[in-house]
């Protein structure tokens, strides 16, 4: 069910990035206060009201997903307590689909990342531990062409891109490199990076994720 509290998605406004790009010039608290209704205006409300509009999608990918907006918009305030940056605020937003906190840095996460210049949109695990990654490097040495075979989507298509930090040595060195390249990952997504476009200021934009991620579910 959607949830009735925020307005249909109609896309984001420049002024949301406006907003983003003031942020990172004057990020303090007397500011921020200053230009809350900006935030809510252009950013949280927008996001908030995404959220709710690919909720169902979401939930027909994964029904474990937590899709509810207060849980999947992230919020502007920093941690700050264990940084040397003690900036009160985040200069990125993001909504992340993922799954109950126990379980989510292990299960793969559906996310969408707004900054002041830049946008993307992907699937991936944020912090996976050493043992999901070694289970992963597990299938790619046994089973190489089942593997092969569930990523050859990658190459028929130009809207994802494979990222992820790389240890900076190969475990297995004698891999070819199109293995190697997802063996040897710390973590890894599949994104999308796009500059500010037409598809950011409309509601396309819940079209192209659900485009987007509907690629990315049987993987």
């Amino acid at each position: 069910m959607k949830d009735q509290s925020h307005g249909p998605f109609s896309g984001f406004t420049p002024e949301c990035l406006t907003f983003l790009h003031n942020l990172a010039a004057n990020n303090s608290k007397a500011w921020f206060e200053a230009h809350r209704h900006e935030y809510e205006e252009h950013l949280l409300e927008p996001l908030k009201a995404l959220a709710v509009e690919l909720a169902g999608f979401m939930l027909s990918i994964d029904h474990d997903l937590v899709t509810a907006p207060g849980r999947a918009v992230s919020r502007i305030y920093r941690d700050t307590r264990f940084s040397r940056d003690k900036s009160p605020y985040k200069t990125t937003m993001w909504i992340t689909f993922k799954r109950q906190v126990m379980e989510w840095r292990d299960a793969p996460c559906w996310f969408l990342e707004i900054t002041a210049d830049s946008y993307r949109y992907g699937m991936g695990f944020y912090s996976a531990s050493k043992e999901t990654m070694d289970r992963l490097r597990e299938v790619i040495e046994r089973k190489p062409a089942q593997f092969r075979q569930a990523v050859a989507f990658l190459g028929e298509q130009d809207t994802f891109v494979l990222e992820g930090e790389r240890y900076r040595r190969a475990f297995r060195p004698d891999l070819p490199e199109d293995l190697q390249c997802w063996h040897q990952r710390k973590n890894l997504y599949l994104v999308c990076n796009r500059q500010p476009d037409k598809s950011l200021f409309t509601r396309g934009l819940a079209d192209d994720l659900r485009s987007g991620f509907g690629m990315l579910a049987s993987f």
